[in-house]
């Protein structure tokens, strides 16, 4: 049966934790594997960090700068060199590659999500390995929201792509109650069927030459499962045992998917957007979302937290903070701020003009 299989490596399995150099035999080790996969007919993609790490090697620079200009000026430099790298290794067993490279902003838009995703089938289709990466060298957090680390790129991707798999390789076997490196008798957790269980497992920091921890991945299991993705962290020295997890082996720790109910629409609300602010629900409006499928009112609203305009994304959450749904609103924060509390018939004399009945209708609402 083909899958479709999205795999991230992070910089710390690519590189050198010492000098940032990178790991050519685990580079090579994992192109064999993907090539294999693909050749057995399975759609692979490939999410790479390592742009800034290699870029860095190349520069001399002994560790990962902090300076938004400077890091992008690094990328460009890495990022060239470790596609030239790729290249070479994938041609030598006759696997075609492209590079696919991402800001957070492509994914915000509805039409710019529609066009990637016509772009990665296509480039499946054709038999291509595409290789992802955020785009450092254009993009900033002044000019748009990051995805923040590759971990939530890759998460994005399976949930675009509607991937059965998502592989993260990174610097450790598999999840622990605590980090490995500092506490010698934390307990591996081998399957994961419920994120809530993970409240107690310390997240660990990004290494010297990554950007993400552990709760970076478990931020991207949450993305992927709830958009039906099976998802495992495994040691990124290792891409050899993908094939085995995939026939079954007990190997890393697999998150454990939620059934795949989403459109293509509401995955893009859920996953795609970034919300710009956050309405406060009484628990009538958290019931009527939650238990029978409804919009959302103006009169179950109790509070309006941040700024935001009509058409952008907001967090649903009940009067405790959880987050039960996120959807598109009908009004501005501003708006909002005036009608909240009131029936949707006393809308018009509260604002001055016939506005929509719901606030966030149940075709733009997502639970979460």
């Amino acid at each position: 049966m083909s899958l479709t299989l999205v795999i991230k490596i992070g910089t710390s399995s690519l590189t050198d934790p010492e000098t940032g150099n990178l790991a050519l035999s685990t580079l090579a080790l994992l192109v064999e594997v993907l090539s294999q996969l693909r050749h057995q007919g399975h759609r692979v993609i490939l999410v790479s960090s390592g742009a800034i790490g290699v870029g860095c090697s190349r520069l001399g620079l002994k560790k990962r700068p902090r300076d938004i200009a400077l890091k992008q000026a690094i990328a460009a430099v890495g990022q060239g060199r470790l596609m030239r790298i790729y290249d070479d290794l994938f041609t030598t067993l006759d696997q075609a590659i492209a590079q696919v490279l991402l800001t957070r902003r492509d994914l915000e838009s509805r039409v710019s999500y529609v066009n990637a995703y016509d772009a990665f089938q296509e480039l499946l289709d054709l038999g291509v390995i595409p290789i992802v990466n955020e785009n450092d060298t254009v993009a900033t957090d002044e000019l748009r929201r990051k995805f923040g680390d590759n971990d939530t790129l890759a998460a994005l991707v399976a949930s675009l792509v509607e991937a059965d798999w998502l592989f993260l390789l990174t610097d450790v076997d598999k999840l622990y109650s605590a980090d490995p490196h500092l506490v010698p008798d934390a307990q591996p957790i081998a399957h994961v069927h419920n994120l809530e269980e993970l409240t107690e497992v310390e997240a660990g920091e990004a290494s010297t030459w990554g950007t993400g921890g552990m709760s970076t991945k478990i931020a991207a299991a949450r993305i992927a499962t709830n958009a039906g993705v099976r998802m495992v962290i495994m040691q990124g020295r290792y891409p050899n045992q993908i094939p085995r997890i995939l026939d079954g082996d007990e190997i890393g720790t697999q998150f454990h998917p939620a059934p795949r109910t989403l459109n293509a629409r509401k995955r893009w609300i859920a996953n795609g957007l970034v919300p710009s602010g956050t309405v406060v629900l009484d628990p009538g409006a958290v019931k009527a979302i939650c238990d029978r499928g409804k919009s959302l009112l103006a009169v179950g609203i109790s509070e309006v937290i941040g700024q935001f305009q009509v058409s952008e994304a907001v967090t649903l959450c009940d009067l405790e903070g959880k987050e039960v749904a996120r959807g598109i609103v009908n009004y501005g924060s501003d708006e909002l701020d005036l009608i909240k509390g009131y029936r949707s018939d006393d809308i018009p004399d509260l604002l001055g003009y016939e506005g929509s009945d719901t606030v966030v209708h149940r075709d733009d609402l997502v639970l979460m």
